[in-house]
């Protein structure tokens, strides 16, 4: 009788640790700079972490780090109830919307986290709405560098009920989150906050450039400018990386945030707002890619700058 307690004990412990597996189960469709991040850190807090990239070099690397790579985007949502999607561009995100409405997967959760226009985060959550799926507006606020560092925002909108059932998933990669009401509104909250990256970054390499001229030590203008009422986190992350001149590897590539930029100029156009500042940074960044340094941070927006003014005495 004792054994037979002993077992049937254990035998409970044993499903009950099945079924917390079964629960922190996320499957991630895009294992670049942001995803792989995201997925090392969820496998790091006990996740089962189930993934899909079309580049195969990604998917072996981030299988060595334990996440369990499935054959295509359709077998993440059968193995997954819940599904976070973070992808380079439009097409490639209704692509994935589409083979996850067509897998036959039951009703799954699927978080959108990439930076694209309100119109293409329309078109994803329809599709998956008519596939019985429910679509989550959850861009991310931050770069390459704070995903590892599990320092990111995460701007959620959509379902209310989906969102908070989420929180636990968002909380072991990122260090807030919130439900910011109809969907949508995570990639409007977003817009606002990259439009602020793209002002801070310039602005930090401007007073970068102003510091060379004057003579600073440079490390010294980092140490004493950016805990100061002058610093931002994009000079925090940024200047060091002016100083050294090494722009690799990229939190963010100079050719993803072009994309970016064009879909913030947009929303401002439509919501019939006036940005001056924001702006007057876009020919940086489009010099930036003149240039060629499309593949590098965009921190190089200070090589931009250093050219400009290559004929001024500092």
């Amino acid at each position: 009788m004792i054994v037979y307690r002993l077992i049937t004990n254990y035998s409970r412990r044993g499903r009950h640790r099945e079924r917390a597996l079964m629960d922190k189960t996320v499957g991630i469709v895009g294992l670049g700079i942001m995803g792989g991040a995201i997925a090392r850190n969820l496998v790091e807090r006990g996740w089962r972490v189930i993934g899909f990239d079309i580049d195969a070099a990604r998917c072996a690397e981030l299988a060595l780090a334990g996440v369990t790579i499935a054959d295509d985007s359709a077998q993440v949502a059968l193995d997954a109830p819940v599904i976070m999607t973070t992808l380079p561009s439009p097409e490639a995100v209704e692509n994935v919307a589409q083979r996850i409405a067509n897998s036959g997967a039951p009703p799954r959760i699927v978080a959108e986290l990439s930076t694209l226009t309100i119109a293409d985060k329309l078109r994803c959550e329809e599709i998956l709405k008519q596939a019985g799926h429910i679509a989550l507006d959850c861009p991310l606020s931050g770069t390459g560098a704070q995903a590892k560092a599990r320092d990111l925002v995460v701007y959620a909108s959509g379902d209310s009920p989906a969102i908070a059932s989420c929180a636990g998933l968002f909380a072991d990669f990122a260090r807030q989150s919130a439900d910011l009401g109809a969907y949508g509104n995570g990639s409007r909250m977003k817009f606002i906050a990259n439009h602020l990256v793209a002002i801070h970054n310039v602005a930090t390499a401007e007073a970068m450039l102003l510091a060379q001229c004057a003579g600073l030590d440079p490390k010294l203008v980092v140490d004493m400018v950016g805990p100061g009422a002058g610093g931002s986190r994009m000079f925090q992350m940024r200047a060091p990386m002016m100083v050294e001149g090494v722009y690799a590897p990229a939190t963010m590539k100079v050719s993803m945030w072009e994309k970016d930029m064009a879909i913030i100029a947009e929303f401002a156009a439509a919501v019939g707002c006036a940005t001056p500042l924001f702006t007057l940074t876009q020919p940086v960044y489009a010099q930036a890619m003149a240039m060629g340094l499309g593949e590098q941070d965009t921190a190089s927006v200070f090589e931009v700058l250093k050219k400009n003014f290559a004929a001024d005495p500092c």
